[in-house]
């Protein structure tokens, strides 16, 4: 059971963990560069300025990823604690430098919880920020189980869910969710910048959404996609293909009357959908709008249709992720957007309830399976 830890480091991250290890009844002790920041810290509540006595349990290093490697060398030569992780965004260039010159790599491993605020500093940290949220842990092959086990109790500490990985796959997986939309954000907030004063009056939800992020420190991001710029510059090169592409199409679309106008729009709407397809990959996220997955008609009976949103909430599907339509005759057709890891089991399970439901955009694995096996006939001769 942890008794101490050091928390070094006490930003937004550094001060949280130690919020969230204090409440626990855990003793953490804090140090900063900045004084005033560790003073700040403890006045929250979150631990104490003081040196410990003897060595702790842990330590957290909350500092940059370009200085995890200098930090972990030195404090493991004073023998500060027993186990030390990072809580740096990127974490293959942190572990080489651990393997390579820290005294014992054996008591590192590298650590980085997924939860953060567009404030930063002491003040900004909350005990609960990670409540919930993944962490993503990567062991090195040197890294003891002694080591592992102790971060293993700082993540339940501050309640996070534990996300084992390698720290090259931890980086090119953050370079595509956090680092390059970190980017896009600010490049999007900096057009404001020249832009005529009065436009900012028209500024709505979407602006506000898509330059949330962007006022982050810009010293610590920019050692962050500096570290890990060659996963980011990967995802960076995609996404310029794309708005090649976008740029394009939207010339073809300004040019009244032009030949090449419908060429233009076919290329804008199949990136628009896209996104709306990639949306759908987000854990948790709603998709509403476009990206028809399963398609549903309803029989002219009452209460069918109050029946069928009954049904495919079975499925996390609710009311809002779906559109109607209604023929001449009477009969409705729904279209449901769907997660596409459920989209077949869905059209499946609704066919076996009776549903007349399909894949408007054609049909999966899993339900060439079912359907071979309801029709008696080979797999290979049900549509692929």
């Amino acid at each position: 059971m942890m008794r101490a830890m050091a928390v070094i480091g006490t930003g937004l991250i550094g001060t949280s963990v130690a919020l969230a290890a204090s409440r626990q009844g855990v003793v953490v002790y804090l140090s900063d560069r900045n004084p005033s920041a560790a003073r700040t810290a403890a006045a929250l509540g979150a631990g104490l300025t003081q040196t410990p006595a003897e060595r702790v349990d842990l330590a957290v290093l909350a500092v940059p990823p370009s200085q995890v490697g200098t930090v972990l060398t030195e404090v493991q030569k004073r023998e500060l604690a027993v186990s030390y992780t990072d809580v740096a965004s990127v974490k293959a260039g942190p572990e080489q430098v651990a393997l390579a010159q820290a005294p014992d790599p054996s008591r590192y491993i590298g650590g980085h919880p997924l939860a953060g605020r567009e404030q930063s500093g002491p003040l900004a940290a909350r005990a609960e920020l990670f409540r919930d949220r993944p962490w993503a842990l990567t062991p090195s092959p040197m890294t003891s189980n002694a080591t592992f086990n102790r971060a293993l109790e700082l993540v339940a500490l501050c309640g996070a869910v534990p996300v084992v990985t390698q720290s090259q796959a931890h980086d090119d997986a953050v370079a595509l969710t956090s680092h390059v939309p970190h980017l896009l954000a600010s490049l999007m907030a900096a057009r404001l910048r020249d832009a005529p004063a009065e436009m900012s009056r028209l500024a709505g939800n979407g602006l506000r959404d898509v330059t949330r992020i962007a006022g982050g420190d810009s010293r610590l991001w920019g050692d962050i996609l500096q570290s890990n710029a060659g996963a980011v510059v990967g995802v960076v090169k995609r996404v310029h293909e794309d708005l090649t592409r976008l740029v394009a199409a939207l010339d073809q679309l300004a040019e009244r009357g032009g030949e090449d106008r419908d060429d233009g729009l076919r290329t804008m709407m199949e990136l628009l959908d896209r996104g709306v397809a990639g949306l759908a990959e987000i854990p948790g996220r709603r998709v509403g709008g476009g990206g028809r997955a399963v398609r549903v008609t309803v029989r002219d009976r009452p209460g069918e249709l109050p029946r069928l949103l009954g049904v495919v909430a079975d499925f996390g599907v609710v009311p809002e992720d779906a559109t109607v339509d209604a023929d001449e005759a009477g009969a409705l057709t729904v279209d449901f957007t769907v997660p596409p890891g459920a989209a077949d089991r869905m059209v499946a399970e609704l066919r076996a309830d009776g549903w007349e439901a399909v894949r408007p955009n054609g049909i999966g694995p899993y339900f060439r399976e079912m359907a071979r096996k309801e029709d008696g006939i080979p797999s290979e001769a049900v549509s692929k």
